[in-house]
Order: structure tokens, then C-alpha cells, then sequence
């Protein structure tokens, strides 16, 4: 039995419960249940059920299960883009989904901010031809965070007809949308919501069905097992195509049962204390310092410091008291940390990790 405490960005901390709920799933054997009973459409429904609960998700709002939140990328444009999409990037991330727009052969624009840097949604001009636009909330590479009421900004300045897709890979539960306003949002389970990975959570409105069912019409190809149209015909029966992920289905029920019990504005205001908490100590220390300088821009919830000693020093120093911390991403990788702050990490397991950095490197 290990100890240690998880501040990395994903896969990160197990939420409190876990463990208990993975013990009954597996006395009651929900491992080997077929996919196609009447049990598992109740753990189906359980799970969407506490899913549109916590996110307050319109009727109009479908959920579907995929593997990750990174296949979105690619369901995305297949169903929801004939010609072209366009990418707000400011980090990894989001210049993969870009990426792949041009790899399954679109016309893909992007409007770049350096890395670690937002974007002034207000100053943004978005080509009048625009299918599909894509922002990430939350940048888990680089922690600049679009704010919610700058994405609420996007639906004027886009087509009537465009799609604006958000990811909120790392930052979902947190940020409360304005689901009026967008079309999209995806995200993946090991993160803000504490399980194991190996699903993924894509929440689509009917303007994303419709579009995808007229590409289908044109004669076009969308995908096979998982378009939306596919997904969509067993998620209202609450099935998957093929044998979904089971076991982190049931957990993600549990895990909201419990999230819905506690609250979403009570999660919110506990993930601004505990991020104060962290941008604080790095605003004061001496061997760290805010990696987004623009405050407005900076996560909640995937917290990103430059480093005047190596990452890789950084995190051997915090292992003999079971915490773990994440390096920098790609090129940033031995000159940043990046510290998670989500709905499993406790306020007093956050303390401890600031007054553990004060007594080492300070």
C-alpha cells in the first residue's frame, strides 16, 4: 500500500472513495456483467443521471462514452466538419486538435497565442466559413485558462451555424458553462473526477446531431461504430455500440452520487481556496514563479510554475514525504512543474504541499 499523494495532472489523485467502491464492484462482480442487461443500463443511467445533475445539462444535451477525451478530437471533425474548422491555440493541446483537423484532410485555421498565454476573445476575428471552432478551457500543458464569460463571447462572433467546441479535459467539474452558448464539451475521467483512465465523456447538443446526420445524408463519411448518430442510437438506451468501459462507468456514478451530495458550488469555491493557496506561495517564493502572468488567465485547476532548479529535482525532493508533482510538458519538461488541483486533492493535502515546498526551497 502506497502512501502517496498524486498532484500530477492526469492521471492524478484517486477520489477518497475509490478504493471502497472499486471493492464492491468487485464483490458484486460488475466486472463481468454483460453490456447489453438490464444492470448495466441501471449503472448506465446512474452515471448520466449524476452527470447532467452536476453539470445542470439541458434536455437538448446528449451524453456519450468514448475511450478518452482525446478521440473526440477526431469524432469531432469527422462528424461535425465538412470543409472547415478553426483553433484558438495557446498550448500542446490544442495544437493537436488542430492537427488532426488538417490529418483527416479539412481546411484548418488557427489563431496561436504563445505558449502559456490566453486569448482576447473580444479582438478575435473568426473566418465567416467556419464549421467548427475549438477552445480549450483549460490548457493542461501549459495551465492558461480561458474564462468562462470570454467563451460565452464566442456565439457572436461566429456563423449561426458554427459549433464551438470546449475542452475541459482539466478543468471539468470547475468551470460552470453556459450550455446556451456552446455546442460541445469533452472531457476524460482521470482528472477532475478522480478514476482510473480508460473513458472518456463527450456531452453534445442537438445542433451537433443534426450536423452530423446531414454529412451522413450527403453521402459523406462520418465513422463507423463511433459517430454520433451510432453513439447516439444505444447512449438513449443507455448502451454503447460495442462493450464500453463498465467498471469506470460504475465508479463514475459513485463518485457523482457523492460530488452531487457535496455540490457544485461548494467544489468550485474549493478549488479557488486551494488554488490561492498554491499561486500565493509561488508569487512569494524564491526558486518559483507563475508561469501565466496574466491572472485572469491562470487555471484553477492545472497550476504551472517555472522552476530556477529542475523539475526533475524538485519532484525527488517532495518523494520521501509521498508527494508527486508533475514536470513540465514537452519542451518545458525539466523548467516547469505542474501541480493539479482537483475535486480529490483535500485543502489540508494542499497545505501540506505548500508548507513542504516553503521548507524545502525556500
Amino acid at each position: 500500500m502506497t502512501n502517496k499523494i498524486y498532484f500530477t495532472p492526469g492521471p492524478s489523485e484517486l477520489y477518497p472513495t475509490i478504493s471502497a467502491h472499486m471493492a464492491t464492484a468487485m464483490a458484486n462482480k460488475i466486472g463481468s456483467i454483460s453490456h447489453r442487461s438490464q444492470q448495466f443500463k441501471d449503472i448506465y443511467a446512474h452515471a448520466v443521471t449524476g452527470l447532467r445533475q452536476l453539470l445542470q445539462l439541458p434536455a437538448n444535451w446528449d451524453i456519450l462514452f468514448v475511450s478518452s477525451a482525446n478521440e473526440v478530437w477526431e469524432r469531432a471533425i469527422q462528424n461535425n466538419v465538412e470543409k472547415e474548422s478553426f483553433h484558438l491555440v495557446n498550448g500542446s493541446f490544442s495544437k493537436r486538435f488542430y492537427e488532426i483537423s488538417l490529418e483527416l484532410g479539412r481546411k484548418a485555421t488557427k489563431h496561436e497565442a504563445p505558449f502559456g498565454q490566453g486569448f482576447s476573445i473580444a479582438d478575435l476575428d473568426v473566418p465567416k466559413s467556419t464549421e467548427l471552432i475549438a477552445v480549450v478551457q483549460n490548457e493542461t500543458s501549459s495551465g492558461a485558462s480561458t474564462p468562462v464569460a470570454d467563451i460565452n463571447l464566442l456565439r457572436a462572433k461566429v456563423n449561426s451555424e458554427a459549433l464551438i467546441y470546449v475542452d475541459a479535459v482539466s478543468s471539468a467539474p470547475y468551470p460552470e458553462f453556459d450550455f446556451n452558448l456552446i455546442d460541445s464539451t469533452y472531457f476524460s475521467v482521470q482528472k477532475g473526477f478522480g478514476l482510473p483512465a480508460g473513458l472518456g465523456i463527450w456531452l453534445v447538443n442537438d445542433r451537433c446531431v443534426a450536423k452530423a446526420v446531414a454529412l451522413k445524408s450527403k453521402g459523406l463519411s462520418i465513422g463507423s461504430f463511433h459517430s454520433i448518430p451510432s453513439l447516439l442510437s444505444k447512449a438513449r438506451t443507455y448502451q454503447n455500440p460495442e462493450t464500453p468501459n463498465v467498471l469506470a462507468i460504475y465508479l463514475l456514478g459513485k463518485v457523482l452520487e457523492e460530488m452531487n451530495h457535496h455540490g457544485a458550488a461548494t467544489i468550485r469555491q474549493e478549488t479557488e481556496t486551494k488554488a490561492k493557496l498554491i499561486y500565493d506561495y509561488l508569487a512569494t517564493s524564491q526558486n518559483f514563479d507563475i508561469a501565466v502572468a496574466e491572472p485572469t488567465h491562470r487555471s484553477q485547476t492545472t497550476i504551472i510554475a517555472n522552476t530556477k532548479v529542475s523539475s526533475a529535482e524538485v519532484i525527488k525532493k517532495l518523494a520521501p514525504f509521498d508527494m508527486v508533482i508533475g514536470s513540465g510538458y514537452g519542451n518545458y519538461k525539466d523548467t516547469q512543474i505542474r501541480i493539479a488541483n482537483f475535486p480529490a486533492h483535500s485543502l489540508a493535502q494542499v497545505q501540506a504541499l505548500v508548507y513542504k515546498l516553503q521548507e524545502l526551497f525556500n
